[in-house]
């Protein structure tokens, strides 16, 4: 499987696919979703999902985001049908989120008509714009800068209109700006059964974790034992999350 750019996102395709993911990255590194995110990625299409990760460049108007990233999820699945490299039959759509992804799920699910199987929230945070950009109370304005929902307006928006039923909420054990926790008890009052919360080892950033090659000399050194423990331990971390996130798509696949 080769990555392709269609329509403003990025796209791999399985061979006999069984699912759709819309996935959306964090603020700072969702500009090319296909490289800071693609083992995870690319894990999962080579489980039978056909991944359109969609890059997005952060504003402060989420709103509109959220309204660019489906236009732009929504031409590519029709180029890929139209073209006939995915055939049109029904195939279940899900979105995966990391960080600022998650709040443009909500969004998406909150203020526009579509149908998705389940959404994925990994490492969701709602902070306020003061909060999320560094310096940003160095501007020299007059008027307060927000982002467009505010927390307390996205919070309400889920809690009123969010109509994608089943979800799984993934945290980390080190992740210091992690929201999910209060996410979840929204979601838990609106659709009880349906909500899933898991807590797993690793960090804000265990998604954006890569192939780790290490090359170890003609002698095993100490530092190649770290090296290699290094790469132990983040590939456990990514491992975790890889079945984590296919056990909940597909309860029944083989592992």
């Amino acid at each position: 499987m080769d990555w392709k750019e269609i329509s403003g996102s990025w796209v791999l395709i399985p061979r006999n696919p069984i699912g759709i993911i819309h996935f959306l990255g964090g603020a700072f590194v969702a500009t090319a979703p296909h490289l800071t995110y693609r083992w995870l990625l690319e894990q999962l299409a080579s489980k039978g999902y056909v991944v359109i990760a969609t890059p997005f460049v952060n504003t402060l108007d989420h709103s509109a985001i959220a309204k660019s990233v489906l236009l732009n999820f929504d031409r590519a699945l029709e180029r890929l049908q139209d073209s006939g490299a995915l055939r049109k039959r029904y195939l279940p759509i899900y979105g995966v989120g990391h960080s600022m992804g998650c709040k443009l799920h909500l969004l998406i699910g909150s203020l526009l008509p579509v149908e998705r199987a389940g959404n994925i929230l990994i490492s969701f945070n709602n902070y306020a714009a003061r909060d999320a950009i560094p310096l940003i109370e160095q501007f020299n304005t007059a008027v307060a800068i927000e982002f467009t929902p505010s927390p307390l307006e996205t919070n309400k928006l889920v809690q009123d209109s969010y109509n994608v039923r089943r979800n799984l909420l993934i945290k980390f054990t080190n992740d210091t700006i992690d929201q999910s926790a209060p996410l979840s008890d929204l979601l838990q009052k609106r659709f009880a059964e349906m909500v899933t919360a898991q807590t797993l080892q690793g960090t804000h950033t265990t998604p954006l974790g890569q192939d780790i090659k290490w090359q170890t000399g003609e002698s095993f050194t100490p530092f190649d034992a770290l090296g290699q423990w290094f790469k132990q331990q983040a590939y456990r971390d990514l491992n975790q999350l890889r079945n984590t996130i296919l056990l909940w798509l597909n309860p029944l696949a083989p592992p």
